[in-house]
């Protein structure tokens, strides 16, 4: 039916530009689906994106970060101070986080370590700063130390995440782990990975562990007859360094738990955002959700059993 008004010729003048403007936007659609599946295809054979090479003032960078956190992570714990950043909050606001927790929330904090209150640039890399906390109710210190040290069954404990646990070697306190990764999101990434890790007992209901990552690979063809290891720090660049601070203490009927990590990735490389990003940005955040929530299971089924 005409508009008022309207003759022949502006109705079929409306008609083109509405075809046109529908035509327009599928094309953009299939060129975006076409590129995506283009990519696809051809990173599968290699596995994921072109490799990129850790540089040394990355890695210097990022020590430096590290070094910071350990000195502030020594001074807290030389101060008797377990959960900084729940304790140190308002009343009201301590009350309600430590209800969420005795609720069986995990309670996070993205943090960042700065040299004389400046940024720490890291040309090149990401770091990224987690803090988690868990509450275990009804266990012990001893059952938290358990699971955590049995690392011949983390793959139990932590999968998926965790394909393979092994204790490679045991000095008392100090161990030397082996663990093969395998992180998904949008894009699957598979690592080989080697731990030097010291724990240390502060008191009766108190304890902490360190753990360095002291090596990385990531893993091509995981699983596949042709898998090999690419050479850390000239690979995809999904995780290039971790490190890893646990704090423990047991009151309130059960035992507070407390990891914060700081790893380093490869910068958001342009034209692939879409793809790094999520991986990159997302995962460090849910792995420290999953392992707070798995260790409590880990420790709850133990304790039933």
């Amino acid at each position: 039916m005409l508009e008022p008004h309207e003759d022949v010729d502006d109705r079929l003048a409306r008609h083109l530009m509405v075809s046109a403007d529908r035509l327009a936007r599928a094309a953009t659609l299939a060129l975006l689906f076409a590129t995506v599946l283009g990519f696809a295809a051809h990173a599968a054979p290699a596995g994921e994106p072109a490799s990129t090479q850790l540089k040394k003032d990355t890695a210097e960078a990022f020590d430096r970060y590290v070094d910071l956190t350990e000195a502030r992570n020594a001074a807290e714990l030389k101060g008797g101070t377990l959960l900084p950043w729940i304790d140190d909050l308002p009343e009201a606001e301590r009350n309600e986080a430590y209800a969420a927790l005795k609720h069986g929330e995990v309670k996070l904090q993205k943090l960042e370590t700065r040299d004389n209150s400046q940024a720490i640039r890291c040309p090149g890399g990401l770091i990224h700063h987690w803090s988690g906390i868990v509450f275990i109710p009804g266990a012990k210190l001893d059952d938290v130390l358990a699971v955590l040290e049995d690392y011949d069954r983390h793959a139990e404990y932590f999968a998926p995440d965790v394909e393979r646990s092994k204790i490679e070697s045991r000095d008392g306190d100090h161990f030397k782990v082996f663990l093969r990764f395998r992180r998904h999101k949008i894009i699957t990434v598979v690592l080989n990975t080697e731990h030097d890790v010291h724990y240390f007992r502060d008191a009766r209901d108190r304890a902490h562990s360190r753990s360095s990552a002291v090596r990385i690979a990531e893993v091509e063809n995981p699983g596949k007859s042709d898998e090999r290891e690419k050479t850390p720090g000239d690979d995809d660049g999904f995780l290039w360094r971790m490190e890893t601070w646990w704090r423990m203490e047991e009151r309130d009927g059960g035992v507070y738990v407390q990891s914060e990590v700081a790893s380093l990735t490869r910068d958001i490389p342009t034209g692939l955002g879409w793809l790094i990003r999520p991986f990159v940005t997302g995962i460090p955040r849910e792995t420290l959700t999953f392992t707070l929530e798995a260790t409590r299971k880990a420790v709850q089924h133990n304790a039933n059993r």
